[in-house]
């Protein structure tokens, strides 16, 4: 018998078994998950490390799942390749059209896209009413296969990831997690590598918690760079002289000795524009706001200190006061004034080693900390780091400190430091605060994770009109949500660097928005009348004209085709050869087949892709010997003067790098060409309408019958709210407990909170049923993570088995395979582990980690991954086929040299290779793709529901 207080086992969704108590006492947080039973071995003891498959099986558990994993990586990457087909949509079967009639589930040849679309796309709320005919078959289907048929340029054409290339990439890897977490195996005993210590090592390398904050030791692509002081400088002008604030910045590299270099805020702006030249079209962070401020700040100071000493940027009084122990960012903050201990500025006489408080005004403080930010946003960008404006902005000018400078530096130093002090505080508190809920986030947790636990939620939000009517899960878990929006708003407009700024322009946009008006706007007027009135204004084909918004986007496709055609002129002027640039365009303009036979006689030939055209017999005008050598020779060149920076090269080189920016101008001029004529075509407007229709309409009715208007002044009331909290924090007295300052922001979001709870429940009891059928949505999907699909489970030992048996492969070989495979992962996984710790040891050897936070924050593991059926180390997995640092360039930041730009892309691919020496190379396989015809008719049984 079971003593009746032990608790019970009950197993998790990640296939471990947790110990939970009984339904009359109170919920508790598992402490340790504890593995299921280890496979028996054929005398019925279990093994730990036994590699034998069970009787009857030719797989263990760990072969299955890498075999399984491998066979669906396959084929997901075939699908998702074939998306770019234009008969892709034909073969899914309902609800498209096909030319080869009616196909069959079973019968499909995307069994996995297939399912996604019909279980997790076409049942969405929205297209669920959308008609089969009119929207999927005649608008949807016709309109992607005419951007099919355009084929627009890809990745290899431009020697770039094009935005299409990195999509299909994500979505590759988001659906294969999907299918290897969700598609069990039918042995049960799918077995996974696991590194206990994994998990812990990567959540630390990705908190950084305040490390981005800090003055010392934050090493970014080769630069560790502060703003570390204010002087005031003194120019002579016409007549007089002019006081300037110069900002000293602390500029640190690798193996240098530190320097200081002062820069106003003109040589900042100064910075940015000449970054915008030299980088075209690149999205830049805005220079922050001219902010003359001053912050007023206490520190405490000795009685042998001279009285007399000041720096150029600071002033000082002095009143008396006695040490404080506990050193609070509150002595430093701006705006600070105690009325309860305020004397005249002359201090009164006192005895010597006395402490004495001494008020400070920082000259410009939030504008330091703000140019800090702004710095350090740029060097993340390693092309920004490594530019010529950066490098000159940091290093020019080197300038010596004085003594009254270095005062201020180290007194605006302590300031960081106390100021990422009481941070941390704040955070402690929060998370202690949370911590106090998690009895009660556990049993929530679980609610939400068990079988309809989201539509739970709704539903009782729907009929309950108050927090306080809300079960005491629910209220616990708005009790967790208000310290999470509290920690949040402190972050975003009191900790980072970028807090003055960004506080500052909150209060800008909130102060231009005209909330009262438009309260009355969304009261009286029908949005859904609006739009609607807009989109027949613009999409209207009058005696079947083109339509306003076509022509607002054929105007600027057409400036663009246009802008490279000049481009396209200058260049033929300078090549000189007019069979040269023909052939390139004939190429450019030629058929699909053509192109990817061009294509593969470069990649057999190891040749660049110009070569393999202007030789290509396929393409018009053909070249004479004479010209083919000619055309080798420039290849030639290019390549020595690339490689070994040989000017005497470079004048045989500009030939093949002219021809090489034609080609690619000739390709982005036709994508440009292809992409107006799909804006042409009729379905593309119509489909436009559609989407409009089935999206929005729905959501405007809900709102107006929601009387979503009244929340318009209570979210203005928030703001106001928390701009009058923010301001008190920044002006709090020495004596106030950080706890208070914790309890003044969870006050905020309480005070607030009924309104918000008003409006989530006035939108689902007014939603026709509308936010319901999206709970049962997104349940479908955890429904299919947890359990898989109601087709049943992969058998993987019976396919290895038939396919023994069939001599389709051979056993030792493919087991061998499937070995190499695990071993490979385990291989990658200690790799990635390794190159972590790494980072973390560079961090700590640089002074950062002592001030990164080692606790996660609040409420950051309330949910695992597991709970919704994706297991952890297939997400691991995910991460790190992820992590190959890809940063492709813009096109518009190619240089106007283009040989110095080949030389830097050819250093970026090294420099990729260098960081990921080392990484395992994943194991070829033969005898596994034997497997791909029964995998696939086994897939299709399971998935055809």
């Amino acid at each position: 018998m079971t003593s009746p207080n032990k608790p019970k086992e009950v197993k998790a969704l990640d296939g471990t078994i947790d110990m939970l108590n009984d339904a009359s006492d109170p919920p508790v947080i598992p402490s340790k998950a504890i593995e299921l039973p280890l496979r028996p071995n054929i005398d019925g003891k279990p093994q730990a490390n036994n590699p034998q498959p069970l009787p009857g099986h030719a797989l263990t558990g760990k072969q299955e799942h890498y075999l399984k994993r491998e066979l669906l990586s396959q084929q997901v990457d075939y699908e998702i390749t074939e998306l770019a087909s234009t008969t892709a949509l034909q073969r899914f079967g309902a609800p498209f059209r096909s030319d080869y009639g009616e196909v069959a589930p079973v019968d499909s040849d995307l069994p996995i896209l297939r399912f996604i679309f019909v279980h997790h796309v076409r049942n969405f709320p929205f297209l669920d009413q959308a008609r089969e005919k009119e929207f999927w078959q005649d608008k949807l289907q016709l309109f992607l296969e005419l951007f099919a048929q355009k084929h627009i340029s890809s990745s290899e054409d431009r020697l770039e990831e094009s935005k299409r290339r990195k999509l299909a990439i994500k979505a590759k890897k988001l659906v294969e997690l999907m299918m290897v977490s969700g598609i069990p195996t039918a042995s049960g005993y799918e077995e996974r590598i696991r590194f206990s210590e994994l998990e812990v090592v990567d959540r630390g390398a990705q908190d950084q918690g305040l490390l981005v904050n800090i003055p010392e030791g934050h090493l970014i692509n080769g630069w560790d760079v502060n703003v570390a002081g204010v002087r005031t400088t003194s120019v002579k002008r016409t007549i007089r002289y002019h006081q300037h604030a110069e900002f000293i910045l602390r500029v640190r590299q690798p193996g240098k000795s530190d320097h200081y270099v002062g820069r106003r805020y003109g040589q900042f702006a100064k910075l940015h524009k000449r970054l915008r030249t030299e980088m075209p079209g690149k999205i830049l962070a805005p220079l922050p706001r001219k902010n003359k401020s001053a912050t007023t700040s206490t520190f405490f100071s000795g009685g042998d200190d001279d009285d007399a000493s000041s720096v150029s940027s600071v002033s000082t009084h002095q009143t008396g006061f006695t040490h404080d122990d506990s050193g609070s960012l509150r002595n430093l903050v701006p705006g600070h004034r105690r009325a309860a201990s305020q004397t005249p500025d002359r201090a009164s006489p006192r005895a010597s080693g006395e402490y004495r408080r001494e008020r400070v005004s920082l000259y410009r403080e939030d504008q330091r900390v703000s140019l800090r930010a702004f710095l350090r946003t740029f060097l993340q960008n390693p092309q920004i780091a490594e530019s010529k404006a950066m490098q000159d902005f940091l290093t020019h000018d080197p300038v010596e400190l004085n003594e009254e400078e270095l005062e201020d530096l180290d007194r605006r130093k302590a300031m960081d430091e106390k100021r990422i002090e009481e941070q941390m505080k704040f955070y402690e508190i929060a998370r202690q605060r949370a911590k106090e809920l998690d009895v009660y986030m556990e049993k929530f947790r679980r609610d939400i994770v068990e079988r309809n636990g989201l539509t739970k939620l709704f539903k009782e939000i729907r009929e309950k009109e108050r927090i306080t009517d809300l079960s005491t899960e629910y209220q616990k878990f708005a009790e967790w949500l208000r310290i999470e929006v509290a920690a949040t708003i402190y972050h975003l407009f009191l900790a980072e660097d970028n807090s003055p700024e960004l506080l500052a322009q909150a209060r800008r946009i909130h102060s231009m928005i005209p909330y009262t008006a438009l309260k009355q706007v969304i009261r009286f007027a029908n949005p859904a009348l609006v739009m609607s009135g807009v989109l027949d204004l613009f999409l209207a084909q009058p005696f079947g004209a083109r339509s306003l918004a076509q022509r607002v986007f054929g105007m600027a496709l057409n400036d663009g085709i246009r802008g490279f055609q000049k481009s396209i002129d200058a260049l033929r002027t300078k090549i000189n050869n007019d069979v040269f640039c023909e052939k390139l365009k004939h190429f450019t303009n030629a058929d699909e087949d053509s192109k990817n036979h061009v294509r593969n006689e470069a990649v057999v030939d190891g040749v660049d892709l110009v070569v393999a055209i202007l030789k290509s017999e396929q393409i018009m005008p053909e070249l004479s010997s004479e010209q083919i050598g000619q055309a080798f020779n420039a290849y030639v060149a290019w390549n020595n003067a690339v490689e070994n920076v040989d000017d005497e090269m470079k004048a045989g080189a500009q030939l093949f790098a002219q021809l090489k920016q034609l080609l690619k101008m000739y390709t982005r001029q036709r994508d440009k060409a292809m992409m107006l004529s799909v804006i042409e075509e009729t379905v593309t407007l119509q489909l436009f309408r559609d989407l409009f229709t089935i999206f929005y309409e729905p959501l405007v009715r809900v709102y107006k019958s929601a009387n979503v208007y009244n929340s318009v002044t209570d979210f203005a009331a928030f703001v106001d709210d928390m701009f009058q909290v923010l301001d008190r924090a920044q002006r709090q007295d020495v004596s106030a407990d950080p706890n208070q300052t914790v309890q003044s922001f969870i006050d905020l979001c309480a005070r607030h909170e009924a309104d918000f709870y008003k409006f989530v429940h006035e939108v689902h009891i007014h939603d026709n049923g509308l936010f319901t059928q999206i709970m049962g949505w997104l349940e479908g999907i955890l429904e299919f993570l947890r359990h898989g699909p109601k087709g049943g489970k992969l058998d993987m030992n019976a396919l290895f088995q038939g396919a023994v048996e069939m001599k389709q492969v051979d056993k030792l070989a493919a087991i061998k395979e499937i070995d190499d495979l695990i071993k490979w992962q385990e291989e990658r996984k200690k790799w990635h582990q390794d190159k972590t710790r790494q980072k973390m040891a560079a961090q700590t050897s640089s002074g950062g980690a002592a001030l990164t936070p080692t606790t996660p924050p609040p409420g950051s593991t309330t949910f695992r991954s597991s709970d919704f059926g994706i297991n952890e180390s297939d997400l691991a997995d995910l991460d790190d086929s992820g992590s190959n640092g890809s940063d492709s360039r813009s096109d518009s930041e190619e240089d106007a040299d283009p040989i110095a730009h080949e030389r830097k892309r050819r250093a970026k691919n090294q420099d990729h290779l260098r960081r990921s020496a080392g990484e395992p190379i994943k194991p070829e396989v033969k005898q596994l793709k034997n497997l791909r015809e029964g995998f696939l008719m086994m897939l299709r049984m399971v998935l055809a529901e």
